[in-house]
């Protein structure tokens, strides 16, 4: 079923950039801030402030701003957050506004949680362009040959990655983190539980939903009181992958790729141009954006099941208020 996309105007395709250099003018030397790829992050101490901007980040470049990028996710991670809470505590205290969180500050684990449940991806640390190239033995698990993409696994495998703060994330082995001590071995067992009991649950909730959950991204940390903790985001369009399931089957014996209602479409399309991932990238075009934003707000109503409530667009008054009074 294809989407009708809808038109934007000339302020909505500008869309939100960031914390602007005046603002901060106005807040900087009261607080510690990092621009990261596509958050902006004040320090407050005991707490952190996570401004969700629209900059869409892909082959580690900043392709461009995506239409209410930054709202979808900050607002579906904290849905996520509420659904997940059983199995495990989260970061979050509130959300103030579409584009912002407060969250407790945890020390982070330096590892990345990959969660997969198909063959399939198109990056360096993917396990499809990995197989593909050859390889049988990736992150320390032994893949049979004749397998091919978007094959359903036997069952979800976890498949981590270091925390690069440049460059690319470098694929490891379990046994690998452990044994540099990268996570000790009984928080490894831990974290690895939990993070397969995240999926199955998304897994469930997005069937219902009428799409597919095929492999994730979790990202956790250690509270002050010592508590493991999921931060970062959970289950987006950005840190997931979903497939619309009602055509899944169809156009996998047609040969044809999944409806990919996330990031993904992005890396197809720029694969689709010849794009390999050397060297910097075109810049995002305003159509490709348009249609990652409609995908992206489909994910967000399908799973919550209310529509998005586009927040007010120049994002910078409301955003500026809300800081100023977190800060101040």
């Amino acid at each position: 079923m294809s989407e009708t996309l809808p038109s934007f105007s000339a302020d909505t395709l500008t869309a939100f950039a960031g914390i602007p250099a005046e603002m901060l003018n106005e807040v900087g030397k009261l607080v510690s801030f990092r621009r990261g790829k596509v958050r902006d992050v004040i320090d407050l101490g005991d707490r952190l402030v996570l401004v969700a901007t629209d900059r869409l980040s892909a082959f580690d470049w900043v392709l461009g701003l995506v239409p209410h990028r930054g709202q979808i996710l900050n607002q579906l991670s904290a849905w996520w957050f509420e659904k997940l809470s059983d199995i495990v505590a989260s970061h979050i205290l509130q959300v103030p506004d579409a584009n912002v969180a407060v969250v407790k500050k945890c020390d982070p684990l330096l590892v990345e949680v990959v969660v997969r449940g198909r063959l399939t991806g198109s990056t360096s640390t993917a396990i499809w362009t990995r197989y593909k190239s050859g390889e049988r033995n990736i992150y320390g698990i032994d893949f049979p040959d004749g397998m091919k993409k978007n094959d359903l696994l036997p069952r979800p495998i976890v498949t981590p990655t270091t925390k690069a703060t440049e460059g690319h994330d470098k694929p490891i082995s379990e046994d690998r983190i452990v044994a540099t001590g990268l996570v000790e071995a009984d928080l490894w067992h831990e974290v690895r539980n939990i993070s397969l009991a995240l999926f199955e649950r998304g897994q469930k909730i997005a069937g219902t939903a009428g799409l597919v959950l095929v492999d994730t991204k979790y990202e956790f940390g250690i509270d002050v009181n010592g508590q493991l903790t999921l931060i970062d985001e959970v289950h987006t369009p950005d840190s997931s992958r979903y497939w619309r399931r009602s055509t899944l089957q169809q156009r996998l014996q047609a040969g044809l790729e999944p409806e990919n209602l996330d990031k993904e479409l992005v890396r197809l399309a720029y694969a689709a141009q010849g794009y390999t991932g050397q060297g910097p990238p075109e810049p995002l075009s305003p159509e490709l954006a348009t249609e990652a934003s409609v995908a992206y707000r489909r994910v967000f109503e399908v799973l919550t099941g209310e529509q998005l409530q586009p927040a007010s667009y120049p994002a910078n008054p409301r955003v500026d208020a809300v800081l100023k009074e977190l800060v101040c």
